[in-house]
């Protein structure tokens, strides 16, 4: 098997356009604690999990209820020893009509498993999309993580 990218495939009831609007939803979906815009061709977000998990990424690409795709700019794990893992990766969302049903392709391309963080980027990106994104999509309610507790000091 030559392509080795992280992929989930996700099928929903909803037409293209809501799918479209879940997925540029980032704080409905991966965390509450996304700085900057998520839904249009050259926005850059930060995204921020405590001190585990810091990733910026810029939209490169935005086709209306078909795709979007995310280049990862700069990303920081605390449990890695490459610091360099993620960065030059994309992250992309393909909606297409299946019948009377919507489908959902994520890859992560460059997501691979010879990356130290795969096995936790695996199970975080499954329990994202096929969870929190497919929850959005269908309920109108993901379950993104919280925004931080800030500290007063």
């Amino acid at each position: 098997m030559d392509n080795q990218d992280f992929t989930t495939i996700i099928l929903v009831d909803q037409n293209p356009k809501e799918v479209f609007d879940a997925i540029n939803n980032v704080r409905g979906w991966w965390s509450e604690e996304i700085e900057g815009d998520t839904n249009k061709l050259g926005d850059v977000f930060t995204y921020h999990y405590k001190d585990v998990h810091i990733c910026k990424a810029k939209l490169i690409e935005v086709v209306p209820n078909k795709r979007v795709v995310w280049d990862v700019l700069e990303n920081y794990f605390s449990f890695t020893e490459d610091k360099s893992e993620w960065i030059g990766t994309q992250v992309i969302f393909e909606i297409h009509t299946k019948g009377n049903k919507t489908e959902i392709r994520f890859t992560h391309h460059g997501l691979v498993p010879d990356y130290e963080c795969y096995d936790i980027c695996f199970n975080a990106w499954t329990n994202y999309i096929n969870s929190s994104l497919y929850n959005l999509i269908t309920t109108g309610k993901g379950t993104p993580n919280p925004k931080d507790e800030v500290d007063s000091n």
